[in-house]
C-alpha cells in the first residue's frame, strides 16, 4: 500500500500537499496525515497499473459511474456513450484519479473531501455520486451537445455551487452499483 499511495500523492496535483500542510500548520499533524491517508487508501487500486483491468481497478470504477448514470438517467447516458461515443474513461479518468481537484476551487476541494471522508458509504461510492451529480447538473447542456462540445464541457467544468452539487449527489444515495 505505502508504494501505491506514494505513487497516488505524485498523481495528484499540490492541492493534497496543500491541505496537508494546511492542517500540518494547524498543529494537528497527525490529524492531518491521517485525513490524508485515508482519502488515499479508499482509492489506492486505481493508481495500481496491475489493477486496472481488475473488479477493483480504475477501468472498473469508471464503469461503475456509468452504471450509476445509466440507472440514474438513462437519456443522459445514451446520449453521451451511445449517441455522442463519448466514452467515460475521456473526462471520469481524471475526475476520479485527481479527485476533482482540477474541476473545482481549492475552497470547494475542501469541502468535497470533507464529504468524502465523513460519508459511511466510503469514500469511493460518494466520490461516484458526486461524478453523476456533476453530469446531472449540466444535462441540458450535455443533451444538446454534440461529440466536441460534451467533451469540451467535462473536460473544462463549470463553476458550480458546491451544495447544491453534494445534495443532487445525496439522493443518488444507494444507487451505486457493486
Amino acid at each position: 500500500m505505502r508504494n501505491a499511495l506514494h505513487y497516488a500523492s505524485w498523481k495528484l496535483d499540490d492541492r493534497v500537499l496543500s491541505i496537508f500542510l494546511l492542517y500540518e500548520q494547524a498543529s494537528a499533524e497527525s490529524d492531518a496525515f491521517f485525513c490524508f491517508v485515508e482519502v488515499l487508501s479508499g482509492f489506492r487500486d486505481n493508481f495500481c497499473k496491475q489493477l486496472d483491468n481488475s473488479v477493483v481497478g480504475i477501468r472498473s470504477t469508471i464503469s461503475k459511474l456509468s452504471q450509476l448514470l445509466k440507472r440514474h438517467d438513462e437519456e443522459l447516458w445514451r446520449h453521451l456513450e451511445v449517441v455522442t461515443k463519448v466514452n467515460p474513461q475521456f473526462y471520469a479518468f481524471r475526475w476520479i484519479t485527481l479527485l476533482l481537484t482540477q474541476e473545482f476551487k481549492f475552497r470547494d476541494c475542501i469541502h468535497l473531501w470533507d464529504a468524502l471522508l465523513g460519508d459511511p458509504e466510503g469514500p469511493q461510492a460518494t466520490l461516484l455520486r458526486i461524478c453523476c451529480a456533476m453530469l446531472i447538473l449540466v444535462r441540458r447542456r450535455l443533451l444538446a451537445g454534440d461529440f466536441t462540445a460534451n467533451l469540451k464541457l467535462l473536460q473544462n467544468y463549470p463553476p458550480t455551487n458546491i451544495d447544491h452539487l453534494l445534495h443532487i449527489a445525496n439522493k443518488l444515495r444507494g444507487l451505486v452499483p457493486c
